[in-house]
């Protein structure tokens, strides 16, 4: 069969695998082992997330991040409590309304315009503490890195999780992206959860360069009493679990996730760099990072998709989302902005002998 090698920007869920984890992968098809997480493998893996997050959590390994998200949040919650959200988190618009059928809770949004909430917007929500009539707020859930790539800082996180924990609620972090946070941020993955306050995280992989795995963790040892079962409940438990806990033994191992984050974030700089100068282009958020949010022309939106796969963000304000990950290129990034210019030219072009 011919390769054809299709090139997106679209998502860091469109790259490839790392080296690493294929080897990894491979590695451990030897044999035999226990099933269902009871194998060797996995308690090296829980090993290296006690190195990563502290000796007293407990991860536990699912498929994809809306199982995460999901899952994790029905582990503290019960059905008559509400989760309060930015309008645009991944739990609200992206997940098919998982986190509301396996929770029975009542979503609560803010509107926000970087993903990022405030302890100013909460508080308008929490007067109904107490009132039999209204859905309990139970869990403030911050998405790190936002879904336009901005960025918490640690003292934002600890001031949230001060502000929930005071009003008898749990702070969820949707850490889809953490890794590319903390490499920011020159942060550890410790420093920016348990240090700062999160109860229960779900640590994203698959956008960090490893195959269909991610994370639940849990650093209170109480609430992850009855977890294993909301795990199978939720058809999340692996038979084959080394194959997975395999993929996080390497992602957690040399710096491989550090690195792999570390990457994916200079190359949107990178991208940034190349077409800032463009007039016709306005970045619309501070690039943190892997991800770079603009506004570009309407009539370049559907020439450029002819040879470059991405998301438009807002069709209104012609606004895209182009971002990078662990395998991006120097080469591919000048490709494409020598690309976005030829197009943006034909555009100039065109409109000038319209005018003529």
């Amino acid at each position: 069969m011919q390769k054809h090698i299709f090139k997106s920007f679209a998502s860091d869920n469109n790259s490839g695998i790392h080296p690493d984890i294929i080897k990894a992968i491979t590695e451990v098809n030897i044999g035999d082992a226990k099933a269902y997480g009871e194998d060797d493998y996995t308690k090296t893996a829980d090993e290296k997330f006690r190195e990563h997050f502290g000796k007293e959590v407990e991860a536990y390994f699912v498929f994809n991040g809306t199982a995460a998200n999901a899952l994790a949040l029905r582990a503290i919650t019960e059905s008559f409590h509400s989760i309060i959200c930015a309008d645009v988190a991944h739990i609200n618009v992206s997940e098919c309304n998982a986190v509301e059928k396996f929770t029975g809770c009542k979503l609560i949004t803010i509107p926000s315009k970087d993903g990022k909430i405030t302890i100013d917007q909460v508080k308008k929500h929490m007067h109904v503490i107490g009132e039999q009539h209204s859905a309990q707020p139970k869990v403030i859930s911050i998405t790190q890195a936002t879904e336009f790539g901005r960025i918490y800082t640690k003292n934002e996180i600890e001031d949230l999780a001060d502000f929930t924990h005071k009003n008898n609620m749990f702070l969820h972090m949707d850490g889809a992206r953490l890794s590319n946070a903390a490499a920011a941020l020159n942060l550890s993955l410790k420093e920016l959860t348990k240090d700062a306050g999160v109860d229960i995280l779900s640590f994203g992989g698959t956008k960090n360069g490893v195959m269909c795995v991610e994370a639940v963790i849990l650093f209170n040892k109480e609430l992850s009493k009855n977890f294993k079962y909301i795990r199978k409940q939720g058809m999340q438990l692996a038979s084959k679990m080394r194959f997975i806990s395999a993929q996080f033994i390497a992602l957690l191992s040399n710096n491989l996730w550090l690195n792999n984050a570390k990457h994916a974030n200079e190359m949107a700089k990178f991208l940034e760099s190349k077409i800032k100068d463009i007039k016709e282009i306005k970045i619309t958020q501070n690039v943190e990072t892997n991800s770079i949010f603009a506004t570009i022309p309407k009539e370049s939106i559907q020439l450029l998709l002819e040879k470059y796969f991405f998301y438009i963000w807002d069709e209104e304000t012609s606004e895209v989302r182009w971002m990078t990950s662990f395998d991006t290129t120097k080469e591919e990034i000048i490709d494409f902005a020598n690309y976005i210019r030829e197009v943006i030219q034909k555009i100039r072009i065109n409109n000038q002998v319209i005018i003529v």
